[in-house]
């Protein structure tokens, strides 16, 4: 690990192979905690590249448990995360709206790290816990279109990751991978990161891991979502194809909001939120949702254009889908955990 740390610290790019082997590094039990967390930092200084990137997200998912996932076409809506913006959790709320309008979801996600609250602490909050067994997540992905990969989980190889991430305290490059490393495999994703500069390089990330279709934000006022607060960029992969956009809400319909509008809190204050938001309540939260899921729909190839997929996720909360969906996905959690129990 020393000659990676020793090149990045000069500010020099690994090549693929390089990071794949300082990847595996990453993960054997035998590297010293200090020497992660800087070899982390100092790839955080000089700025990750798209190889880097491709390179740890390939030794990551092929460290994941092995599930056995329906046949299917999946997708995936999440995030990489802080962006520091404290929102509420907008890719959660959003992936009730897409699975309750018949887009099969498989969403990893983890409990905060660099946020007040991660999607696992706000699901957990919303009554719906990360512990069941992987086939049952398998089973509530086939029953319902939509589950939730815990990370911890599914990848119990980032134990002791975790622990140098939490001292770090700021994001590294297991942030922009977390997306990446869903263990399902996927044919469609939306995602965000809060670097614009970076947008198309994790673009072309997608194309190298085999996406056939994605979208790639970075939202306006630094957000990793599709932002209210003015001018959106974008990178759409299709087909190979890498090409940039940007999109303003009033492009589709909806208003301008300032990103303090959609502050979020605690898991619990970010349940409250997401339930009013599901119920169909209209504010900026809600405008940012249906912005998020339109966008989500578009990356699967659902609908034609964002302004028709933004129509499409306000009528899916307006008609009580999305919330339908959620209870659905309560009620499966709250049998099987009893199941569990009584084995």
């Amino acid at each position: 690990m020393r000659n990676f740390i020793e090149k990045v610290e000069k500010r020099e790019h690994l090549l693929y192979d390089e990071m794949i082997e300082a990847s595996k590094l990453l993960f054997d039990e035998q590297t010293d905690l200090q020497q992660i967390e800087i070899f982390l930092i100092a790839l955080s200084n000089k700025g990750e590249t798209a190889y880097e990137v491709a390179a740890l997200a390939t030794v990551m998912k092929s460290f994941s448990l092995k599930l056995n996932v329906p046949e299917g076409s999946y997708m995936d809506n999440c995030g990489t995360g802080g962006d520091r913006s404290n929102s509420f959790n907008i890719s959660t709320a959003a992936a009730f709206v897409l699975a309750g309008e018949g887009v099969t979801i498989a969403k990893h996600g983890n409990r905060k790290v660099s946020s007040a609250a991660g999607s696992f602490d706000v699901l957990e909050a919303l009554g719906i816990h990360p512990t069941i067994d992987t086939q049952s997540t398998m089973d509530l992905l086939q029953q319902e279109r939509l589950t939730f990969l815990y990370a911890p989980t599914i990848h119990p190889h980032l134990k002791r990751i975790g622990f140098v991430r939490e001292r770090i305290g700021r994001p590294t490059i297991f942030n922009l991978v977390g997306p990446l490393t869903n263990p399902v495999s996927l044919e469609t994703q939306y995602t965000g990161i809060n670097r614009t500069d970076f947008t198309m390089d994790y673009a072309s990330v997608l194309r190298m891991l085999g996406r056939e279709r994605a979208i790639v934000v970075s939202g306006a006022g630094g957000m990793d979502e599709a932002s209210l607060a003015g001018k959106n960029d974008f990178v759409l992969l299709d087909k190979g194809d890498l090409i940039p956009f940007s999109l303003t809400p009033e492009e589709v319909g909806l208003s301008f909001a300032p990103i303090s509008a959609i502050r979020g809190g605690d898991a619990h204050e970010n349940a409250t939120i997401m339930l009013a938001v599901l119920r169909g309540e209209r504010s900026a939260y809600f405008d940012t949702v249906i912005f998020n899921a339109g966008i989500g729909f578009f990356a699967n190839g659902f609908v034609k254009t964002i302004q028709e997929g933004v129509k499409i996720a306000a009528d899916c909360i307006l008609s009580g889908r999305a919330f339908q969906k959620l209870e659905a996905i309560k009620r499966f959690n709250k049998t099987t955990a009893r199941q569990e129990v009584v084995r």
